[in-house]
């Protein structure tokens, strides 16, 4: 048995072990063959080399991240140790499930270190799918991270000036009841139906930043209606809930794109809600386009579904109704 001391000389040690320690507990959970010891400004690491040297490149990655973002929280440090969390491990011991330990890159780094990252094989998929193709349709069940991967993937392209807008767009239609009036001008009557959107950007960008974006418009949300007429280029486009688009205002959606954009179509093609014997332009569209060079799309299931645990029960509950 080896032992390495690491000195901590030049980090806050309560952001770094936590309240009551609890950083501390978790990291030793991520590594059960190492002793770790904690004293004062040294950390003490008494085991096998191997798992030394993996110790060594997590343990610098978490220092990395407190040096960025001067905070850490317990979902951060669960990425970066790759340990999964009680729940977690429950739902790994079920046979037929996908691990959640699943840990893709990064896509983005939110604010308060929040790291958005694919979190399982499909999600990976959707990210490594945009580099290649122009167009991608992600379609699967609630919780499957669809909304979310596509907006960390838009707004790196953002942050790598890659492209110069995001435009994310949904159709306004309610889900299964009539709200009936709503009060306010325009942007307060549709932004209800947006607000998944809202709360994606909010994961990613701080709010100031972000409320700079949408007033110079560099970041646009805006109900499908809007699309027509317009070239969309040089931005990266999101069409969310795309299940309730009709088959003209989806193909009025798609030839919008301008040469230089990138598209994302997403979708759960159980979740109709436009009227009786209305044909979804989603399931049009996955027929007509599944062969086109330059359009991939990818189906979510269950198994992707990263929301609550329960969540995949209800849908596996509710089947096809």
């Amino acid at each position: 048995m080896s032992e390495v001391l690491i000195h901590l000389d030049d980090v806050n040690l309560m952001t770094l072990w936590g309240p009551q320690n609890e950083h501390f507990e978790l990291i030793k959970r991520g590594f059960p063959k190492l002793r770790l010891v904690a004293r004062g400004n040294e950390l003490k690491v008494l085991g096998e080399e191997s798992e030394q040297v993996r110790f060594k490149d997590v343990f610098q990655r978490i220092l990395s991240h407190i040096e960025q973002f001067q905070t850490l929280n317990v979902n951060a440090l669960e990425d970066l140790v790759g340990a999964p969390g009680k729940a977690e491990r429950k739902e790994e011991k079920k046979e037929g499930e996908a691990p959640q330990a699943f840990k893709g890159e990064p896509i983005v780094y939110g604010p308060n270190g929040i790291i958005v990252r694919a979190r399982t094989p499909n999600q990976r998929r959707m990210v490594d799918s945009i580099a290649k193709n122009d167009i991608l349709f992600a379609i699967g069940p609630a919780g499957t991270g669809k909304t979310y991967t596509a907006v960390a993937l838009a707004v790196r392209a953002l942050r790598n000036k890659e492209i110069k807008r995001i435009i994310l767009t949904r159709p306004a239609v309610e889900a299964g009841e009539n709200l009936g009036f709503l009060p306010g001008d325009l942007k307060e009557k549709v932004d209800p139906y947006l607000r998944p959107l809202y709360d994606a950007l909010d994961d990613m960008i701080p709010a100031e930043k972000l409320k700079d974006y949408l007033e110079r418009r560099v970041i646009e949300v805006a109900p499908l209606a809007f699309m027509r007429g317009r070239t969309l280029d040089n931005c990266f486009v999101i069409l969310d809930e795309a299940q309730n688009a009709t088959d003209m205002q989806l193909k009025m959606f798609l030839t919008r794109m301008g040469p230089t954009a990138k598209f994302i179509v997403t979708g759960d093609l159980t979740q109709i809600d436009l009227p009786k014997k209305t044909q979804s332009g989603l399931a049009t569209a996955v027929k007509l386009l599944d062969s086109i060079e330059g359009i991939e799309i990818i189906h979510l299931s269950g198994s992707d579904v990263v929301r609550h645990k329960l969540v995949k029960r209800i849908l596996e509950a509710y089947g096809d109704i």
